[in-house]
């Protein structure tokens, strides 16, 4: 009897120490997600669909409302073009014209609510760490957009219409397909815009660990080679001044995401 009590104490002592040893580890807090809760793939892609047609729906009512006010877009997107006249040279080509200028700006308008719509799928997921992150990225990506559509609009389609309408001022008269120049200005405006989005994309590079401040100073020479050859690809037009206009552009917002990085400890 008392040895056998004596085990069972014995037992039980070892039970009660190795207890706590058992309980899982508090995590850094940091690294919690408030409002994750486990779902099923189906729930997952429930919720995909669901973001999805809401974020369609929203690009469908800016491309209508544009489309009622696309003359008014069009006046505007006419401006860089003086020293030209834009011509219809076939039935239909304005409307035509009209429709993918309202499906750019409806487009363009509906980005916010896009953007919205992402960021309401992807949140349930991220840490308490990586929301901190998420509204300076997603608010920079936005004001970058804008301002390299603005960039284009008062320099890129100035500074490339200036140099074609002079070089032929004295041989040819200046008479310019009216689906010819939107396509020219709305590709250069919306290029332009995603080439603007480097620093951001330097950013998530350095929060995840991929490379640092030093390494993305330490190739600048490729940077520089890379922002000339994606000035060449992303302009529709050839002239050089537009291109260098770019490949400067991108050559600055590089070495100021570098900065960006470098203020984050990264």
């Amino acid at each position: 009897m008392t040895s056998s009590s004596s085990s069972e104490l014995a037992s039980s002592e070892l039970e009660l120490s190795s207890g706590p040893l058992d309980e899982p580890e508090i995590d850094d807090p940091e690294d919690i997600a408030p409002d994750d809760v486990e779902m099923s793939l189906f729930d997952h892609l429930e919720e995909l669909r669901l973001r999805i047609f809401y974020a369609l729906a929203a690009m469908g009512v800016g491309i209508v409302i544009s489309f009622f006010r696309v003359n008014d877009i069009v006046r505007v997107l006419e401006g860089p073009a003086r020293g030209a006249k834009l011509i219809q040279q076939s039935p239909g080509e304005y409307f035509f014209v009209s429709l993918k200028v309202a499906a750019y700006s409806g487009i363009l308008a509906a980005t916010p609510f896009v953007v919205y719509q992402i960021v309401r799928f992807v949140l349930p997921g991220l840490t308490v760490r990586e929301r901190r992150f998420l509204g300076p990225i997603v608010l920079g990506s936005t004001v970058l957009f804008l301002a390299g559509l603005f960039f284009a609009y008062v320099a890129l389609i100035p500074a490339a219409l200036t140099f074609f309408i002079s070089y032929g001022a004295d041989v040819v008269e200046q008479l310019w397909s009216i689906d010819r120049y939107f396509e020219f200005v709305l590709l250069l405006m919306f290029s332009t815009g995603l080439a603007f989005q480097v620093p951001v994309i330097q950013m998530l590079l350095g929060l995840v660990g991929i490379v640092n401040s030093a390494q993305m100073l330490q190739g600048w020479r490729y940077v520089i080679l890379a922002a000339a050859i994606l000035g060449a690809v992303l302009t529709p037009s050839t002239d050089p001044l537009t291109q260098s206009l770019l490949a400067g552009a991108v050559t600055g917002l590089y070495f100021s995401g570098i900065g960006l990085v470098k203020l984050l400890g990264r």
